[in-house]
This record gives C-alpha cells, sequence and structure tokens, in this order.
C-alpha cells in the first residue's frame, strides 16, 4: 500500500537540511529526481496531510527535484523527495511513503519527520545566529552535553 504524506515543513534553505541530514545519518542528494516509495498509488491514503491535498497528484509521487535517503540502507529503505512547492510560495516541501515506516526511514528521521524538522530548525537558527554574531563583532560557540546529547548555543557580544 502507499501512503504519501507531505512532510509539515517549508524548506528554504537546502545547506541547512544537507546539514540536518547529516546529522541525523541521512544524505541530502541534490539534483536525485526520484524518491524511493511504494511504487504505485492504490487510492488508499486520503488523510490530510495526503501530498494529493498539497497539489501533488498521484501521478507525481515518486517525482522530486532532490531526495533524502538513508546512508547505508538497503535497497527495500524508502526515501523522501524533496520537491519545489505548488502552492506558488518560495522553497521545498518532503514527501514519503510511511507505510511499513518506509522499511527503515521512519527509525531514522521519526514518526512524522519529527527528527528532520527539529534538525532542520536548529541548523536554520545556528546559521542565523553565527551570521548574527559576525555582523555585530561577536562569537558564536557551541556545545553538546554528551548526558543529554542537548546542544547548547552561546553568543559572546563584545
Amino acid at each position: 500500500m502507499s501512503h504519501v504524506a507531505k512532510v509539515d515543513l517549508k524548506v528554504k534553505d537546502l545547506a541547512a537540511l544537507k546539514e540536518a541530514c547529516k546529522e541525523l545519518g541521512l544524505e541530502l542528494v541534490e539534483g536525485q529526481t526520484t524518491f524511493k516509495w511504494y511504487g504505485s498509488w492504490v487510492g488508499d491514503y486520503n488523510r490530510e496531510n495526503a501530498a494529493l491535498h498539497h497539489g501533488f497528484s498521484p501521478s507525481d509521487y515518486g517525482h522530486c527535484d532532490h531526495a533524502i535517503r538513508v546512508k547505508g540502507a538497503g535497497k527495500e529503505t524508502y526515501e523522501i523527495g524533496v520537491c519545489k512547492a505548488r502552492d506558488g510560495s518560495e522553497g521545498y516541501v518532503m514527501l514519503w511513503d510511511f507505510w511499513q515506516g518506509g522499511y527503515g526511514l521512519r527509525d531514522k528521521v521519526g514518526t512524522g519527520c519529527k527528527n528532520i524538522k527539529r534538525e532542520y530548525g536548529k541548523s536554520v537558527a545556528r546559521k542565523e545566529v553565527k551570521r548574527l554574531a559576525s555582523q555585530y563583532g561577536g562569537s558564536f560557540t557551541e556545545k553538546v552535553d554528551p548526558a543529554t546529547n542537548e546542544t547548547h548555543m552561546k553568543v559572546n557580544m563584545y
């Protein structure tokens, strides 16, 4: 069965997405025009987040501008398609088939792709904080607490 859904995230910075993927053991493959999914739509998924409700027809499924894959994954592991937004706005949206957990994909990206959304947000924030610190003569440091795996960012202004 196919369960192609749109991830609730607008991607405006591919470099930040690439960094987020790296943090999760994923790989953003720029220019890859197809992504791995069930392979045919059988009319079985129509919920609110279904790609077909967001400007993507079932004939679009499997087609993308870039793709995200799990590094070292087996042939059966599904991928995420990074597709130009269809709502007239700039940026990209992500489509994925979560049937059977994407055969290992959900283990990396989380339910509803929460892990990739979190890491993308951190990457965008990190980039902007570094830019502002540099612009105003400050410095930026970042540490990861090994006990909790939490990231702590600090800006010093002089």
